[in-house]
């Protein structure tokens, strides 16, 4: 049977039952726009107001949004927030004057694939909604191949023989599209770097960095360098300012691996940098603010060590630890800034 997205794409290689909706305050011009297009075969309706194309947006399932960006009752950029709310998959051209490239750009920015500069020429209004819609398409069929792939070989191609390991990954599906932090645990050599790449590719973050860090591969005395980054002379071979991985891994995901070899003076630095979401640079009293998704992984037994009365190997309270390895969760915290952990828990 076929999916949402192969009717979509297949629509749109077919040339056929492509549905435009053209949204301006100038009846005229939305008219003439949408006879050029419909000379082409598009079906195009049209909308006077931003309320009106509002209520068409509900209605139906445009494949492209036409807007002009200055309107009367609703700006173009209002519309498509509201527009791509209902219908995510839409692409969105804007219509422009000369004086306002500066939104156009900012449109393109929150979602629009491209902006047309007024006055129209026939050709090029054409040429762009046949490329807008191209890329739709690739867009959805992107979509569809990463649904085929996850049914034949398992979620981001990591292949899951075994009912154990197919409950760990629809316990990772759940909690990959949102920021809470994930602790991962497994011997070496289980694949915990895999995992943590899938979780950030099926994420909000993944069009940022993954920036895997092995806590056990570096030096303890450069550490605090290597995370936080160091000012110029801030010690003995510090000949330029050096970004941290977290500053590098803004936006992104930070992979922290082998956390259990994280020295204890570390940790307690860590454990700021996670309440707050702010790092200092080795050498400086200056914040730097960091918005990261945390995962870590690690191949000890947190459990034992803290029944053993051992140092917990991530930073938070040992009441924390206790809780949270007692109801077999996978996490230290939220995201970077994040204050209060809740267990999620992720092993079997």
């Amino acid at each position: 049977m076929s999916t949402g997205f192969e009717l979509m794409a297949s629509h749109v290689r077919s040339g056929k039952d492509v549905s435009v909706l053209i949204v301006d305050d100038d009846a005229a011009h939305a008219e003439s726009s949408a006879e050029c297009l419909r000379m082409v075969g598009y079906t195009v309706d049209t909308a006077v107001s931003g309320k009106e194309a509002l209520k068409a947006l509900e209605g139906t399932q445009y494949d492209l949004l036409l807007t002009d960006l200055v309107m009367s009752d609703m700006d173009g950029m209002e519309l498509m927030r509201r527009g791509l709310r209902v219908n995510p998959f839409m692409a969105v051209i804007v219509f422009t004057g000369h004086g306002s490239i500066e939104n156009a750009v900012e449109a393109m920015n929150e979602g629009a694939a491209d902006y047309i500069l007024k006055p129209l020429s026939v050709e090029g209004l054409r040429i762009k909604v046949g490329r807008a819609l191209e890329a739709r398409e690739l867009k959805l069929a992107n979509i569809d191949l990463r649904r085929r792939l996850d049914q034949k070989f398992g979620f981001e191609g990591i292949i899951a023989n075994s009912a154990a390991l197919q409950r760990v990954l629809k316990k990772i599906e759940l909690v990959a599209d949102t920021d809470v932090a994930v602790l991962l645990v497994g011997e070496s050599g289980t694949g915990k770097e895999l995992f943590a790449r899938a979780l950030h590719e099926n994420s909000r973050r993944r069009n940022n960095r993954f920036i895997p860090v092995n806590c056990g591969a570096i030096s303890p005395h450069l550490v605090e360098s290597e995370l936080f980054g160091h000012e110029k002379g801030a010690f003995t071979g510090a000949a330029y300012q050096r970004k941290g991985r977290f500053e590098y891994a803004n936006g992104g995901t930070l992979f922290l691996d082998e956390i259990g070899d994280m020295p204890l003076e570390t940790q307690v630095k860590l454990l700021r940098v996670l309440e707050d979401g702010e790092v200092y640079r080795v050498g400086s009293n200056q914040a730097q603010k960091v918005d990261v998704r945390i995962v870590s992984a690690t191949n000890r037994n947190l459990e034992e060590e803290i029944r053993n009365d051992v140092d917990p190997p991530f930073p938070i309270p040992n009441r924390e630890v206790k809780r949270v390895c007692a109801d077999g969760t996978a996490r230290p915290g939220g995201r970077v800034g994040s204050r209060r952990p809740q267990p999620e828990p992720l092993t079997e």
